[in-house]
């Protein structure tokens, strides 16, 4: 498996609202990832500021199925009643046209190197192979007053996070396709120094939140 620690600074990231209402330092959030392939889990938390009063965890799990799985976090009764199930097909849901790229779109990617692509009509049902990430989101944000929002809006961008990374996942398989474990970590040190450089200079770029 593997470890990772990393530290965001999202002033630039989140709705007016929430920046106008959030202290110094309240906006910079440490994540701790860990991946033992088929199972990830990442803990995101305001250590500096709100301490045990935020944390948002995602648990993943990959599995080789079509999405048939009821539920594979194993969680107690009185959590299934909780939860809410949202299904994020990245072949034909809806996204925003601010994140929409064409070459980053599987209805139209066909992959040189795998042979897969595009992913069109009922796709889920059809293509061989096929993987399912069941992923688990629990957010906790104890702010009198903005409670129910912030969650909702964490849950919101979370679906949007996920919906835009896979279908990039999907759209850049040229670029992975028969890389090894060593190559990756290549990438990732490389892209780890860019981004402190881009941070440096004022220049870094992402996904914003949507207002609420």
């Amino acid at each position: 498996g593997q470890y990772t620690y990393k530290i965001y600074h999202l002033a630039s990231k989140v709705p007016g609202m929430i920046k106008l209402l959030a202290p110094k330092g309240a906006l910079e959030v440490h994540e701790e990832a860990w991946n033992a392939y088929p199972y990830c889990r990442t803990v995101i938390t305001n250590p500096n500021y709100m301490k045990e009063k935020f944390m948002i965890t995602i648990e993943s799990f990959h599995c080789a199925d079509r999405g048939i799985q009821n539920n594979v976090h194993e969680l107690p009764p009185e959590k299934l009643k909780q939860r809410e199930v949202q299904i994020i097909d990245i072949g034909n849901d809806t996204i925003s046209s601010s994140d929409y790229k064409e070459d980053e779109d599987p209805k139209k990617f066909k992959s040189h190197k795998g042979g897969r692509g595009p992913l069109t009509g009922n796709w889920i049902e059809t293509a061989n192979p096929v993987m399912t990430c069941y992923k688990l989101v629990s957010a906790d944000f104890k702010w009198f007053g903005l409670q129910n929002r912030v969650e909702n809006l964490i849950q919101k961008s979370e679906r949007r996070l996920f919906t835009n990374f896979h279908r990039q996942v999907f759209c850049w398989m040229d670029r992975w396709y028969g890389l090894t474990l060593q190559d990756i970590r290549e990438i990732e040190e490389k892209t780890r120094e860019e981004l402190d450089r881009q941070r440096n200079e004022g220049t870094v770029r992402g996904m914003k939140a949507d207002a609420d």
